[in-house]
This record gives structure tokens, sequence and C-alpha cells, in this order.
């Protein structure tokens, strides 16, 4: 059986084969840059307990730096604010 390869080699193969591509390189361009800054708002919880003096176990780092939700992480920045102990700021989740 012969397959006809025209439509492969038409401009509007090629022109659906770069839509594709641009697609795809938009969604990977807009999960690093989410990827990024969920990592920075990780960062900035610890950063911000480091700095009150807040012993910060390997248990709390690495619930912080394994959180993929970025509102979350805001939650936890502004409770690393207050809270007497690093561990508090996960209270009430």
């Amino acid at each position: 059986m012969a397959v006809a390869l025209s439509f492969y080699k038409s401009s509007l193969s090629e022109e659906i084969r770069d839509e594709g591509r641009a697609q795809g390189l938009e969604q990977g361009l807009e999960q690093g840059l989410e990827q990024g800054h969920v990592q920075r708002a990780a960062e900035d919880v610890l950063l911000v307990l480091e700095q009150r003096g807040l012993e910060v176990t390997d248990e709390v780092r690495g619930l912080i730096t394994g959180c993929g939700d970025a509102e979350l992480l805001r939650a936890w920045l502004v409770r690393a604010v207050v809270v007497s102990e690093a561990e508090e700021i996960f209270e009430g989740e």
C-alpha cells in the first residue's frame, strides 16, 4: 500500500506544524515561569523564617520546597512574619 506524502510536504501541513510548535513553546514558557514563581515563593518563606531566627527543620524545609501551590506559599509567607515557631505556618491547613 502506497502512502501519499504530498500532504505532509504541503504548505498547509507546514503551517499546522508551525502552529503546534508555537503553542508548545508558549505552554513550556508559561509552565517554566510558573515553576520559577513557585520556587521563588518557597525561597521567600524560608528566608523570612531564617531571618527571624526561627529554626527551620529539614521536615519544614521539605514541606515548603515541595509545595507547588503559589497561593498556599503566599499564605505561609504571611504567617512566617508573625509565627513564633516555623511549624506554625502550617496551622489551619
